[in-house]
């Protein structure tokens, strides 16, 4: 037997799954809680609460203190250095084979140059960089190891380099060995040992000590306004560094773990019995849901791998861009909540939550604020310096009552927050791509949409001047009547433009585009002529796709007549034929039905324009009449069961309508005509 899912309780477990995806994502990205999250000065004041000790740990000594011991430590220190015996006799084996055997007259010098060579090779020859490095060193000695192995100490002025050694070499000798080039003969006998010399350093630095002291759990270090010392920033130094070791040695423990976990599921709990209590249209849409949680993953994210794995600050994160992005595809409220999520969850890993908490809020409300529709490019730019504005004014605000002195604050951070609300200009981007990939609609793309003298709206024009005409003034009824109960009033409008364009294929058939009183739908069938009426929601649904508008705007075209009859022609079959009971769905539109406040605006818009325009006389009373009826018939045949409007926004939108017809039709004054020509005299 299988198992059957409803596509409710699919949708439901998706969200659950969404829901607990969120969670782990997020808990896994926070850092571990065994981390130093602080930063400090030598000279600024210690801008966080009391810190004490939870652990003991040594307190280790700066850099400058341990170079200088190791200093005083290696002063002693005297570099070994290996003898090769064997040089003597390999070089004057050499000279030999080159001046002495071949030379007859030189032979009676051989006994004197080989008793030479014995002499200088035994004060030892070394290069002269090696010469000059120990000099500069001040070494005076060196350990010189011999063949078998013992170790003798020399004097550094013993040595001879190359150059030394021949001038030795020449002192007192015959002219005629000017001429023979011994300085390629006398090379360096020693070379250091590296190996042994830093065998030698290590067992000297054995007896240095890298703490100078320790530091006991519970103990106290640094107070909020304390000044740090040289002293203070040794031990916060030590303390920084034990975290960081902990912190490689072991992994978070389970209850801080749990703590964690508890935390961002209640936050995220919080979120979303949010959008469930006062956004249900996002909510019971899964791909606005994963839409909005996912810029809260990025965002996260991004601080987590900013914080963790670099040493840039995370001011330089632009925070501001989740509210801006959901306000432009959703409401205010929404924005701001999901910003507050987001900071809220990131304060849980930066070092100083308190500041960044009240900036990050302030900078949210200053963008959802400052954001109210964007519907121009300059928009963004204002936005993004009016934050960054707001960044600088809450940053030093909260200096000034931390510090309390100019000279002590950091002014680093201001370059920070010009480079986040820099990033800000990338929105349009991500609006478009996000656009794209969710099927989303922003405010921009629907003022373009808005735009009459597009390529559509002009051939709409052209072709079916009568119903774009039409279309003109159900977009001003029902953007007014949007505005009043606070719907999307641009998303109403764009959809109203759009809602008969479908009757473009064949404007002949629709009574506002024919001239001369003639309608083709009279010379056929009633069945047929409603299959023509019926047809325009379809045709429109078809050039929509072909032109590419967003689903949402088909879905204006596709549910403006809801479910609803062609009345003219069911009550005309009627009337011809009494005796024959008629097929309703052959004079029934295909729907949808509404589901939004928008839809719901544009039908009752559409249909009380339509009639509007029937009326023989427009008086307070007809005008009235006219809206009550229509748009309680639609709610009498149930056409806005499925759209979450209310009796309360129904009887406000009647109010809108009834103005607004009012002054589009209202009477207007006769002028009188002369009764008798004016003559001048």
């Amino acid at each position: 037997m299988k198992l059957k899912i409803s596509s409710a309780n699919l949708h439901n477990i998706l969200k659950a799954l969404l829901f607990i995806g969120v969670i782990a994502i997020i808990s896994y990205l926070l850092p571990n809680q065994d981390t130093f999250k602080y930063q400090f000065e030598i000279g600024k004041p210690w801008s966080y609460d009391l810190i004490t000790s939870s652990f003991d740990f040594p307190v280790y000594k700066s850099e400058t203190q341990i170079k200088q011991e190791k200093t005083a430590l290696l002063g002693n220190f005297v570099p070994f250095f290996k003898l090769d015996t064997s040089t003597v006799n390999i070089q004057y084996q050499r000279f030999a084979k080159d001046y002495l055997y071949k030379q007859g007259e030189a032979h009676k010098y051989d006994r004197l140059i080989q008793k030479r060579f014995k002499s200088i090779y035994s004060h030892l020859i070394i290069t002269a960089d090696q010469y000059q490095k120990l000099k500069k060193e001040n070494i005076t000695e060196i350990n010189c190891i011999l063949p078998n192995k013992v170790i003798h100490i020399m004097k550094l002025e013993d040595l001879y380099t190359p150059k030394m050694a021949y001038q030795e070499f020449m002192k007192s000798a015959p002219s005629v060995l000017n001429t023979y080039n011994l300085n390629l003969y006398l090379i360096e006998n020693i070379k250091y040992d590296s190996i042994i010399s830093e065998l030698s350093k290590k067992e000297m630095l054995k007896n240095l000590s890298l703490t100078s002291g320790i530091i006991q759990a519970g103990e106290r270090i640094i107070d909020r306004g304390e000044i740090v010392n040289e002293e203070t920033f040794l031990v916060l130094n030590s303390m920084k560094i034990e975290y960081d070791k902990r912190k490689a040695s072991f992994q978070r423990s389970y209850l801080v773990l749990i703590g964690e976990i508890i935390v961002i599921a209640g936050l995220i709990l919080l979120f979303f019995l949010y959008l469930a209590l006062f956004r249900p249209r996002i909510f019971n849409n899964l791909n606005n849901l994963l839409f909005i949680n996912l810029l809260i993953l990025i965002l996260v994210s991004l601080a987590s791998l900013v914080i963790q794995h670099t040493s840039v600050s995370y001011f330089i994160i632009p925070f501001a861009l989740l509210p801006i992005i959901v306000r432009v595809f959703f409401d205010s409220r929404t924005a701001l909540f999901a910003h507050i999520i987001a900071v809220l969850i990131i304060s849980l890993m930066v070092d100083n939550a308190f500041q960044f908490l009240l900036i990050q809020i302030a900078i949210g409300m200053t963008a959802v604020s400052s954001l109210k529709d964007m519907t121009q490019r300059s928009q963004l730019a204002q936005t993004a310096l009016i934050i960054l504005i707001s960044y600088v004014l809450v940053y030093l605000a909260i200096e000034f009552m931390s510090e309390g002195d100019l000279s002590r604050i950091h002014w680093q951070p201001l370059i920070h927050f010009t480079i986040s609300s820099g990033f800000l200009l990338f929105a349009y981007l991500l609006i478009y791509i996000f656009e794209k990939i969710f099927g989303l609609i922003s405010a921009v793309t629907l003022l373009e949409l808005t735009n009459i003298n597009s390529d559509l709206m002009m051939l709409f024009a052209e072709k079916a001047p009568g119903t774009f005409q039409h279309t003109l003034q159900v977009s001003n009824l029902a953007t007014e009547a949007a505005k009043k109960i606070g719907a999307n009033s641009l998303l109403v409008r764009t959809g109203a433009l759009y809602h008969d364009i479908g009757k473009m294929k064949h404007p002949e058939f629709f009574i506002e585009n024919q001239l001369g009183g003639h309608n083709p739908l009279s010379e056929l069938e009633y069945e047929v002529a409603a299959k023509t009426i019926i047809g325009h929601v379809n045709d429109g649904i078809e050039i929509a796709k072909k032109e590419h508008l967003p689903e949402q705007i088909i879905h204006f075209i596709g549910t403006h007549h809801g479910i609803s009859k062609t009345k003219y022609f069911y009550n005309s079959f009627i009337n011809a034929n009494p005796d024959i009971l008629p097929d309703d769905a052959l004079f029934t539109y295909p729907g949808p039905l509404p589901d939004t406040k928008e839809t719901a605006i544009l039908m009752m818009a559409d249909a009380v324009e339509a009639r509007a325009r029937s009326l023989k006389i427009y008086t307070e009373e007809s005008i009235n009449n006219c809206v009550e009826d229509m748009i309680n018939s639609q709610i009498a045949d149930g056409q806005f069961k499925e759209a979450p409007i209310s009796f309360r926004d129904v009887e406000t939108v009647k109010a809108i309508f009834k103005e607004k017809i009012m002054n589009m039709y209202h009477t207007r004054i006769v002028y009188p005509e002369l009764k008798n020509d004016l003559k001048i005299q």
